[in-house]
Protein backbone atom coordinates (compact mmCIF):
# COMPACT_ATOMS: atom_id res chain seq x y z
CA UNK A 1 0.00 0.00 0.00
CA UNK A 2 1.04 3.43 -0.88
CA UNK A 3 2.53 5.72 2.06
CA UNK A 4 0.09 8.23 1.32
CA UNK A 5 -2.65 5.85 2.70
CA UNK A 6 -0.60 6.33 5.92
CA UNK A 7 -0.56 10.23 5.85
CA UNK A 8 -4.86 9.76 5.00
CA UNK A 9 -4.65 7.44 8.33
CA UNK A 10 -2.97 9.57 10.56
CA UNK A 11 -5.53 12.49 9.87
CA UNK A 12 -7.89 10.27 10.62
CA UNK A 13 -6.56 9.16 13.72
CA UNK A 14 -6.95 12.56 15.06
CA UNK A 15 -10.51 12.90 13.26
CA UNK A 16 -11.24 9.60 14.99
CA UNK A 17 -10.26 11.45 18.69
CA UNK A 18 -11.73 14.42 18.65
CA UNK A 19 -15.18 12.27 17.53
CA UNK A 20 -15.27 10.55 20.49
CA UNK A 21 -12.98 12.14 22.74
CA UNK A 22 -15.63 14.46 24.82
CA UNK A 23 -17.53 11.26 26.01
CA UNK A 24 -14.56 11.07 29.06
CA UNK A 25 -14.33 14.64 29.35
CA UNK A 26 -17.74 15.17 29.64
CA UNK A 27 -18.14 16.00 33.67
CA UNK A 28 -14.97 18.21 33.96
CA UNK A 29 -16.35 20.43 30.58
CA UNK A 30 -19.80 20.31 32.47
CA UNK A 31 -18.08 21.23 35.73
CA UNK A 32 -15.66 24.33 34.05
CA UNK A 33 -18.40 26.06 32.41
CA UNK A 34 -21.30 25.37 34.94
CA UNK A 35 -23.75 23.33 32.22
CA UNK A 36 -26.00 20.34 33.24
CA UNK A 37 -24.36 16.80 32.01
CA UNK A 38 -27.25 16.66 28.85
CA UNK A 39 -26.16 20.33 28.47
CA UNK A 40 -22.40 19.28 27.78
CA UNK A 41 -23.53 15.76 26.20
CA UNK A 42 -24.74 18.52 22.99
CA UNK A 43 -20.87 18.59 22.53
CA UNK A 44 -21.70 15.29 20.93
CA UNK A 45 -24.83 15.71 18.70
CA UNK A 46 -23.67 19.08 17.71
CA UNK A 47 -20.75 17.34 16.36
CA UNK A 48 -22.35 14.40 14.55
CA UNK A 49 -24.76 17.13 13.15
CA UNK A 50 -21.87 19.19 11.77
CA UNK A 51 -20.61 15.81 9.91
CA UNK A 52 -24.27 15.06 8.35
CA UNK A 53 -25.07 18.59 7.05
CA UNK A 54 -21.33 19.91 6.87
CA UNK A 55 -19.34 17.70 4.71
CA UNK A 56 -21.59 18.06 1.21
CA UNK A 57 -22.07 21.75 1.08
CA UNK A 58 -17.93 22.01 2.03
CA UNK A 59 -16.94 19.36 -0.39
CA UNK A 60 -19.03 21.39 -3.27
CA UNK A 61 -17.29 24.68 -2.40
CA UNK A 62 -13.92 22.71 -2.85
CA UNK A 63 -14.97 21.51 -5.87
CA UNK A 64 -13.32 23.47 -7.74
CA UNK A 65 -9.73 23.10 -6.09
CA UNK A 66 -7.53 19.75 -6.72
CA UNK A 67 -8.40 16.94 -4.23
CA UNK A 68 -4.91 17.24 -2.55
CA UNK A 69 -5.30 20.86 -2.07
CA UNK A 70 -9.02 20.45 -0.31
CA UNK A 71 -7.68 17.54 1.72
CA UNK A 72 -4.77 20.02 3.11
CA UNK A 73 -7.34 22.61 3.39
CA UNK A 74 -9.74 20.51 5.19
CA UNK A 75 -6.90 19.59 7.88
CA UNK A 76 -6.20 23.52 8.17
CA UNK A 77 -9.97 24.02 9.28
CA UNK A 78 -9.64 20.68 11.42
CA UNK A 79 -6.62 22.17 13.40
CA UNK A 80 -8.24 25.28 13.41
CA UNK A 81 -11.42 23.89 14.89
CA UNK A 82 -9.81 21.90 17.89
CA UNK A 83 -7.42 25.42 18.25
CA UNK A 84 -10.61 27.27 18.98
CA UNK A 85 -11.91 23.90 21.43
CA UNK A 86 -8.63 24.48 22.99
CA UNK A 87 -8.74 28.31 24.15
CA UNK A 88 -12.44 28.41 24.58
CA UNK A 89 -13.91 30.76 26.46
CA UNK A 90 -17.49 29.80 27.01
CA UNK A 91 -19.30 26.77 26.12
CA UNK A 92 -21.21 28.64 22.91
CA UNK A 93 -17.21 28.79 22.04
CA UNK A 94 -16.38 25.39 22.38
CA UNK A 95 -19.59 24.13 20.00
CA UNK A 96 -18.61 26.34 17.55
CA UNK A 97 -15.24 24.60 17.77
CA UNK A 98 -16.65 21.67 17.35
CA UNK A 99 -18.75 22.10 14.83
CA UNK A 100 -15.84 23.55 12.61
CA UNK A 101 -13.97 20.37 13.36
CA UNK A 102 -17.03 18.12 12.28
CA UNK A 103 -17.00 20.10 8.94
CA UNK A 104 -13.84 19.08 8.33
CA UNK A 105 -14.24 15.55 9.59
CA UNK A 106 -17.51 15.26 6.76
CA UNK A 107 -15.62 16.31 4.11
CA UNK A 108 -12.58 14.94 4.80
CA UNK A 109 -13.28 11.26 4.66
CA UNK A 110 -15.70 12.25 1.87
CA UNK A 111 -12.62 13.17 -0.24
CA UNK A 112 -9.78 11.04 1.41
CA UNK A 113 -12.54 7.70 0.48
CA UNK A 114 -11.59 8.53 -3.42
CA UNK A 115 -8.02 9.71 -3.03
CA UNK A 116 -7.39 6.14 -1.30
CA UNK A 117 -9.14 4.04 -3.89
CA UNK A 118 -7.09 6.06 -6.51
CA UNK A 119 -4.13 5.44 -5.58
CA UNK A 120 -4.31 1.72 -5.69
CA UNK A 121 -5.33 -1.06 -8.45
CA UNK A 122 -9.44 -1.33 -8.93
CA UNK A 123 -9.01 -4.63 -7.28
CA UNK A 124 -7.52 -3.13 -3.99
CA UNK A 125 -9.70 -0.16 -3.59
CA UNK A 126 -11.61 -1.16 -0.35
CA UNK A 127 -8.54 -2.30 0.98
CA UNK A 128 -6.91 0.82 0.32
CA UNK A 129 -10.58 2.64 2.11
CA UNK A 130 -9.80 0.37 5.06
CA UNK A 131 -6.11 1.48 4.94
CA UNK A 132 -7.34 4.89 5.81
CA UNK A 133 -10.27 4.22 8.09
CA UNK A 134 -7.77 2.13 10.48
CA UNK A 135 -6.96 5.31 12.23
CA UNK A 136 -10.57 6.12 12.52
CA UNK A 137 -10.85 2.61 14.50
CA UNK A 138 -7.58 3.08 16.60
CA UNK A 139 -8.63 6.35 17.86
CA UNK A 140 -11.27 4.22 19.53
CA UNK A 141 -8.36 1.79 21.19
CA UNK A 142 -6.01 4.29 21.52
CA UNK A 143 -6.71 8.14 21.13
CA UNK A 144 -9.64 8.23 23.18
CA UNK A 145 -8.44 6.31 26.35
CA UNK A 146 -5.09 8.06 25.99
CA UNK A 147 -6.82 11.55 25.78
CA UNK A 148 -9.12 10.78 28.31
CA UNK A 149 -6.17 10.22 30.61
CA UNK A 150 -4.31 13.46 29.80
CA UNK A 151 -7.69 15.23 30.02
CA UNK A 152 -8.04 14.13 33.55
CA UNK A 153 -4.67 14.68 34.69
CA UNK A 154 -3.76 17.98 32.88
CA UNK A 155 -7.46 19.28 32.16
CA UNK A 156 -9.43 18.78 29.06
CA UNK A 157 -7.72 22.01 27.21
CA UNK A 158 -5.15 19.39 27.21
CA UNK A 159 -6.70 17.05 25.20
CA UNK A 160 -7.26 19.53 22.66
CA UNK A 161 -3.86 20.96 22.35
CA UNK A 162 -2.45 17.12 21.56
CA UNK A 163 -5.44 16.48 18.93
CA UNK A 164 -3.65 19.83 17.01
CA UNK A 165 -0.46 18.09 17.20
CA UNK A 166 -2.12 15.46 16.22
CA UNK A 167 -3.61 17.00 13.39
CA UNK A 168 -0.11 19.42 12.49
CA UNK A 169 1.66 15.77 11.87
CA UNK A 170 -1.33 14.75 9.44
CA UNK A 171 -1.59 17.66 7.06
CA UNK A 172 2.59 17.19 6.97
CA UNK A 173 1.67 13.94 5.88
CA UNK A 174 -0.94 14.96 3.52
CA UNK A 175 1.64 17.46 2.08
CA UNK A 176 4.30 15.41 1.80
CA UNK A 177 3.16 11.75 0.92
CA UNK A 178 -0.19 12.29 -1.18
CA UNK A 179 0.36 12.93 -5.13
CA UNK A 180 -1.62 15.70 -6.69
CA UNK A 181 -3.77 13.13 -8.97
CA UNK A 182 -5.52 14.74 -12.26
CA UNK A 183 -8.97 15.47 -12.00
CA UNK A 184 -11.36 13.56 -13.25
CA UNK A 185 -12.00 14.51 -17.48
CA UNK A 186 -15.86 16.21 -17.67
CA UNK A 187 -16.28 16.88 -14.15
CA UNK A 188 -17.10 19.25 -12.33
CA UNK A 189 -20.10 20.87 -9.71
CA UNK A 190 -22.79 19.74 -12.15
CA UNK A 191 -21.59 16.75 -12.44
CA UNK A 192 -21.05 15.71 -9.12
CA UNK A 193 -24.76 16.82 -8.47
CA UNK A 194 -25.92 14.58 -11.47
CA UNK A 195 -25.24 11.51 -9.73
CA UNK A 196 -28.18 12.38 -7.38
CA UNK A 197 -29.95 11.62 -10.25
CA UNK A 198 -29.26 7.82 -10.05
CA UNK A 199 -31.69 5.76 -7.81
CA UNK A 200 -28.54 3.17 -7.31
CA UNK A 201 -26.87 6.33 -5.48
CA UNK A 202 -29.76 7.00 -2.58
CA UNK A 203 -30.16 3.08 -2.74
CA UNK A 204 -26.17 3.10 -1.48
CA UNK A 205 -26.66 6.30 0.95
CA UNK A 206 -29.87 4.64 2.68
CA UNK A 207 -28.18 1.22 2.84
CA UNK A 208 -25.02 2.95 5.03
CA UNK A 209 -28.05 5.10 7.11
CA UNK A 210 -29.96 1.51 8.03
CA UNK A 211 -26.50 -1.01 7.82
CA UNK A 212 -24.78 1.31 10.56
CA UNK A 213 -27.36 2.46 12.22
CA UNK A 214 -27.39 -0.53 14.75
CA UNK A 215 -23.89 0.44 15.83
CA UNK A 216 -24.78 3.50 17.88
CA UNK A 217 -28.28 1.90 19.17
CA UNK A 218 -26.12 -0.66 20.87
CA UNK A 219 -22.74 1.15 21.56
CA UNK A 220 -24.61 4.71 23.18
CA UNK A 221 -25.94 2.42 26.07
CA UNK A 222 -23.40 -0.30 26.90
CA UNK A 223 -22.73 0.83 30.00
CA UNK A 224 -26.45 0.69 31.38
CA UNK A 225 -26.75 -2.59 30.01
CA UNK A 226 -23.61 -3.93 31.27
CA UNK A 227 -24.12 -2.38 35.04
CA UNK A 228 -27.87 -2.85 34.74
CA UNK A 229 -28.28 -6.40 33.18
CA UNK A 230 -25.10 -7.82 33.27
CA UNK A 231 -23.97 -6.89 36.97
CA UNK A 232 -20.57 -5.59 35.42
CA UNK A 233 -18.98 -3.00 37.89
CA UNK A 234 -18.81 0.67 36.33
CA UNK A 235 -15.15 -0.15 36.39
CA UNK A 236 -15.32 -3.17 33.66
CA UNK A 237 -16.96 -0.79 31.14
CA UNK A 238 -13.26 0.99 29.66
CA UNK A 239 -12.57 -2.56 29.49
CA UNK A 240 -14.92 -4.02 27.58
CA UNK A 241 -14.90 -0.75 25.32
CA UNK A 242 -11.55 -1.22 24.86
CA UNK A 243 -12.41 -4.90 23.82
CA UNK A 244 -14.85 -3.72 21.24
CA UNK A 245 -12.58 -0.83 19.57
CA UNK A 246 -10.06 -3.79 18.93
CA UNK A 247 -12.90 -5.61 17.36
CA UNK A 248 -13.48 -2.53 15.01
CA UNK A 249 -9.56 -2.63 13.86
CA UNK A 250 -10.23 -5.65 13.06
CA UNK A 251 -13.63 -5.69 10.92
CA UNK A 252 -12.48 -2.89 9.15
CA UNK A 253 -9.45 -4.55 7.88
CA UNK A 254 -11.57 -7.80 7.20
CA UNK A 255 -14.42 -5.92 5.42
CA UNK A 256 -11.37 -4.26 3.31
CA UNK A 257 -10.42 -7.50 2.55
CA UNK A 258 -13.80 -8.95 1.33
CA UNK A 259 -15.00 -5.91 -0.93
CA UNK A 260 -11.76 -6.23 -2.53
CA UNK A 261 -13.64 -9.75 -3.69
CA UNK A 262 -17.56 -8.72 -4.24
CA UNK A 263 -18.65 -5.15 -2.96
CA UNK A 264 -22.54 -6.34 -2.27
CA UNK A 265 -21.93 -10.01 -0.57
CA UNK A 266 -20.09 -8.58 1.65
CA UNK A 267 -22.06 -5.72 2.31
CA UNK A 268 -25.16 -8.55 2.78
CA UNK A 269 -22.75 -10.57 5.14
CA UNK A 270 -21.21 -7.76 7.60
CA UNK A 271 -25.05 -6.25 7.66
CA UNK A 272 -26.85 -9.52 8.41
CA UNK A 273 -24.06 -10.97 10.87
CA UNK A 274 -24.64 -7.69 12.81
CA UNK A 275 -28.28 -7.93 12.98
CA UNK A 276 -27.61 -11.20 14.47
CA UNK A 277 -25.09 -10.38 16.36
CA UNK A 278 -27.49 -7.91 17.91
CA UNK A 279 -30.09 -10.67 18.81
CA UNK A 280 -26.87 -12.18 20.47
CA UNK A 281 -26.19 -9.51 22.44
CA UNK A 282 -29.71 -8.78 23.72
CA UNK A 283 -29.66 -12.45 24.28
CA UNK A 284 -26.78 -13.31 26.20
CA UNK A 285 -26.67 -10.02 28.58
CA UNK A 286 -27.19 -11.77 31.44
CA UNK A 287 -24.32 -13.94 30.98
CA UNK A 288 -20.74 -12.25 31.36
CA UNK A 289 -18.27 -13.99 29.31
CA UNK A 290 -20.93 -14.46 26.71
CA UNK A 291 -21.72 -11.40 26.56
CA UNK A 292 -17.93 -9.58 26.32
CA UNK A 293 -17.74 -12.36 23.31
CA UNK A 294 -20.70 -11.17 21.54
CA UNK A 295 -19.99 -7.24 22.08
CA UNK A 296 -16.45 -7.72 20.48
CA UNK A 297 -17.67 -9.74 17.91
CA UNK A 298 -20.05 -7.14 17.43
CA UNK A 299 -17.86 -4.78 16.95
CA UNK A 300 -16.21 -7.09 14.09
CA UNK A 301 -19.08 -6.82 12.34
CA UNK A 302 -19.44 -3.07 12.56
CA UNK A 303 -17.07 -2.15 10.86
CA UNK A 304 -16.84 -4.93 8.52
CA UNK A 305 -19.66 -3.13 6.64
CA UNK A 306 -17.89 0.62 6.10
CA UNK A 307 -15.22 -0.64 3.48
CA UNK A 308 -17.72 -2.24 1.11
CA UNK A 309 -20.73 0.96 1.97
CA UNK A 310 -18.39 3.21 1.18
CA UNK A 311 -17.14 1.25 -1.92
CA UNK A 312 -20.26 0.71 -2.94
CA UNK A 313 -21.33 4.32 -2.87
CA UNK A 314 -18.52 4.92 -5.03
CA UNK A 315 -19.33 2.56 -7.55
CA UNK A 316 -22.97 4.01 -7.56
CA UNK A 317 -21.39 7.29 -8.42
CA UNK A 318 -18.67 6.30 -10.76
CA UNK A 319 -16.84 9.12 -12.83
CA UNK A 320 -18.14 11.88 -10.32
CA UNK A 321 -17.79 10.73 -7.06
CA UNK A 322 -16.49 12.65 -4.05
CA UNK A 323 -19.67 14.75 -3.19
CA UNK A 324 -21.57 11.35 -2.66
CA UNK A 325 -18.99 9.93 -1.22
CA UNK A 326 -19.25 12.93 1.15
CA UNK A 327 -22.75 12.43 1.58
CA UNK A 328 -22.11 8.43 2.54
CA UNK A 329 -20.20 10.15 5.51
CA UNK A 330 -23.15 11.83 6.40
CA UNK A 331 -25.00 8.50 5.91
CA UNK A 332 -23.08 7.09 8.71
CA UNK A 333 -23.37 9.83 11.40
CA UNK A 334 -26.75 9.85 10.49
CA UNK A 335 -27.46 6.26 10.77
CA UNK A 336 -25.73 6.97 14.34
CA UNK A 337 -28.05 9.18 15.34
CA UNK A 338 -31.48 7.60 14.57
CA UNK A 339 -29.88 4.36 16.40
CA UNK A 340 -29.37 6.03 19.54
CA UNK A 341 -32.65 8.35 19.23
CA UNK A 342 -34.43 5.03 18.65
CA UNK A 343 -32.83 2.65 20.90
CA UNK A 344 -33.22 5.39 23.50
CA UNK A 345 -36.65 5.83 23.00
CA UNK A 346 -37.79 2.21 23.67
CA UNK A 347 -35.60 2.44 27.24
CA UNK A 348 -38.04 5.49 27.91
CA UNK A 349 -40.56 3.30 26.92
CA UNK A 350 -39.83 0.82 29.68
CA UNK A 351 -39.17 -1.69 27.80
CA UNK A 352 -35.59 -1.98 29.86
CA UNK A 353 -31.69 -1.89 28.61
CA UNK A 354 -31.87 -4.83 26.57
CA UNK A 355 -34.33 -3.06 24.40
CA UNK A 356 -31.81 -1.19 22.06
CA UNK A 357 -30.22 -4.24 21.15
CA UNK A 358 -33.29 -5.51 19.66
CA UNK A 359 -33.62 -2.01 18.23
CA UNK A 360 -30.35 -3.00 16.63
CA UNK A 361 -31.66 -5.78 15.20
CA UNK A 362 -34.72 -4.34 13.47
CA UNK A 363 -32.76 -1.83 12.07
CA UNK A 364 -30.53 -3.99 10.83
CA UNK A 365 -33.26 -6.24 9.15
CA UNK A 366 -34.34 -2.92 7.47
CA UNK A 367 -30.80 -2.44 6.30
CA UNK A 368 -30.80 -5.85 4.97
CA UNK A 369 -33.96 -5.20 3.04
CA UNK A 370 -32.59 -1.98 1.38
CA UNK A 371 -29.20 -4.10 0.36
CA UNK A 372 -31.86 -6.65 -0.99
CA UNK A 373 -33.40 -3.84 -3.19
CA UNK A 374 -30.49 -2.36 -4.38
CA UNK A 375 -28.63 -5.45 -5.19
CA UNK A 376 -32.17 -6.44 -7.47
CA UNK A 377 -31.49 -2.78 -8.65
CA UNK A 378 -27.82 -3.43 -9.81
CA UNK A 379 -28.63 -6.88 -11.74
CA UNK A 380 -31.53 -5.00 -13.58
CA UNK A 381 -29.39 -2.55 -14.70
CA UNK A 382 -26.54 -3.75 -15.34
CA UNK A 383 -24.83 -3.81 -18.66
CA UNK A 384 -24.98 -6.88 -20.46
CA UNK A 385 -20.99 -8.87 -21.31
Amino acid sequence: MPLALFALAISAFGIGTTEFIINGLLPDLAADFAVTIPAAGLLVSGYALGVTVGGPPLTMLGGRLSRKTMLLALMILFIAGNLLSALAPSYGVLMAGRILAAFAHGAYFGVGSVVAADLVAPQRRASAIALMFTGLTLANVLGVPLGTWIGQSFGWRATFWVVVAIGLVGLAGVLALVPRQPSPAGGGLLRELGTFRKPEVWLALAMTVFGFAPVFAVITFIAPIMTGVGGFSPGAVPVVMALFGVGLVAGNLIGGKLADRAVMPSIYGSVGLLTLLAVAVALLSGDQIAFVVAITLFGVAAFATVPPLQTRVLDAAAGAPTLASAANIGAFNLGNAIGSFAAGLTIDAGLGYTAPAWTAAVLGTVGLAVAGAAGVQARRFAPAV
